[in-house]
């Protein structure tokens, strides 16, 4: 009896401890999340915390104007206009990569590359490659320090994260400052430009403070999910040479491809668009290396799955990984295949919510026509002017969090091409000040 008293306090003490636990976990997350928050917003910032939503908190705002502003950012005439500077972009790493003698991490110069990207082309900065360097290297600091425990101490990841941002912001004024200097003979409007225009012709201009935080949170939203997804198209183009000589094999019979050349002024929207294979890769990539495992919804009303009812209001997880694994519309789901999604088998097509890399419904991600354009330049640059191969003995194991990406970075060794297909030396001293 002694000792059935025993087991019973002892049950009783370790259901209690998972209790604090749980409460604890739910504590931390929720300053985390706070974090997240403080981390990009100033203290005057006095726009809400949304209610139910882990989206970018300034992007993610019900305001009707500014889902509208998004929807120029992304329209078709807006991609266009982008796609000769965002291929400049990747030309200039590209030949960068290649001008190294040693081997690059390919994770790490595709966040420099996105990063670069992301300030040049859809934010129109036109700073030089000293500032590049520095701006690059102060928001890393921000990103790596985002998630740190809320401790204000000195060398705390919380105060580093703190001081990523102020100064992070600091060099964001200043250029917003310098924009309007640049903007003569400006053949495009980037995003910032039609922020700006577009809340002015709503009513609402914005501060300069949040001007500041939309930028970095436009910055944070083509980074790190970009940057992943770069490493693993690479990755799968190392891994399948078969797949990469099939995509040189499509840009020949386009005509895009010619004596082992990129055919220059052939590259436009509508081209890209039609390259069916391409197209398959790039779904292919997501497919198998989902960069975000999944995102969080509110349910809007009371639903039941598989026999669990969830209450309206209450905040649900859904995961994107798992969906691709898991569904069966997708045979031998751990094979890269991209001809799964041709039209002659279509597999996507079996389902509505089976293929989700960029999540689902009304809150997909507004930027995936951009993102998906820049992987195909990127594929085609890399199909069309560099060779590439491993510097590894064997591919690296690749961990999800906090994005999808290789432990080591992914080492690879990279060799320009000219028009016989002879090894070149990119001149690095030819890219410096370079502006898009």
């Amino acid at each position: 009896m002694l000792f059935d008293s025993f087991d019973l306090v002892s049950a009783l003490a370790t259901l209690a401890a998972c209790l604090v636990s749980m409460a604890l976990l739910l504590a931390v997350s929720q300053q985390l999340w706070q974090l997240r928050w403080t981390a990009t917003r100033d203290k005057n910032c006095k726009l809400p915390m949304p209610k139910g939503s882990m989206g970018f908190p300034f992007i993610g705002e019900t305001c009707h104007w500014l889902l509208q502003v998004f929807a120029k950012v992304f329209s078709h005439e807006a991609l266009e206009s982008y796609l000769p500077k965002i291929q400049q972009v990747i030309q200039e790493s590209l030949r960068v990569w290649s001008s190294n003698p040693e081997p690059i991490n390919v994770y790490r110069e595709s966040q420099r590359l996105s990063f670069t990207m992301a300030v040049r082309v859809l934010l129109g900065f036109r700073v030089s490659e000293e500032e590049m360097r520095h701006l690059f290297s102060t928001f890393q600091d921000f990103v790596d320090n985002l998630f740190s425990l809320p401790i204000d101490l000195p060398f705390s990841g919380y105060r580093k994260g703190i001081r990523a941002r102020d100064t992070l912001q600091k060099s964001i004024e200043k250029a917003i400052r310098e924009k309007p200097l640049c903007s003569q003979g400006k053949d495009y409007s980037d995003a910032l430009d039609v922020l700006m225009e577009s809340a002015k012709e709503n009513g609402t201009e914005l501060t300069m403070q949040e001007l500041k935080e939309s930028t970095i949170e436009l910055i944070f939203a083509a980074f790190a999910t970009t940057a992943s997804a770069s490493t693993s198209l690479i990755m799968q183009l190392l891994r399948h040479p078969a797949v990469l000589e099939r995509l040189r094999e499509e840009l020949r019979t386009r005509g895009l491809l010619q004596n082992g050349c990129l055919c220059p002024g052939e590259l436009r929207l509508d081209t890209i668009v039609s390259l069916k294979y391409l197209d398959c890769v790039i779904k292919e990539v997501l497919r198998l290396y989902t960069p975000v495992s999944g995102a969080y919804r509110t349910a809007m009303q009371t639903f039941e799955l598989d026999g669990v009812q969830i209450p309206k209001g209450w905040s649900v997880m859904y995961s994107i990984r798992d969906t691709h694994d898991t569904s069966a519309v997708f045979k031998d789901v751990d094979a890269f295949d991209p001809d799964r999604f041709s039209q002659e088998r279509g597999e996507d097509k079996e389902g509505r919510f089976h293929y989700l890399p960029f999540g689902g419904g009304t809150r997909s991600c507004l930027g995936k026509q951009l993102a998906t354009l820049f992987l195909r330049i990127l594929a085609i640059e890399l199909a069309s002017t560099s060779r590439f191969e491993l510097a590894t003995r064997e591919f690296p194991r690749v961990v999800t969090v906090p994005v999808v990406h290789p432990v080591d970075g992914l080492k690879v060794k990279f060799y320009g091409l000219d028009s016989n297909q002879n090894e070149i030396m990119a001149k690095t001293e030819e890219l410096l000040g370079a502006t898009v």
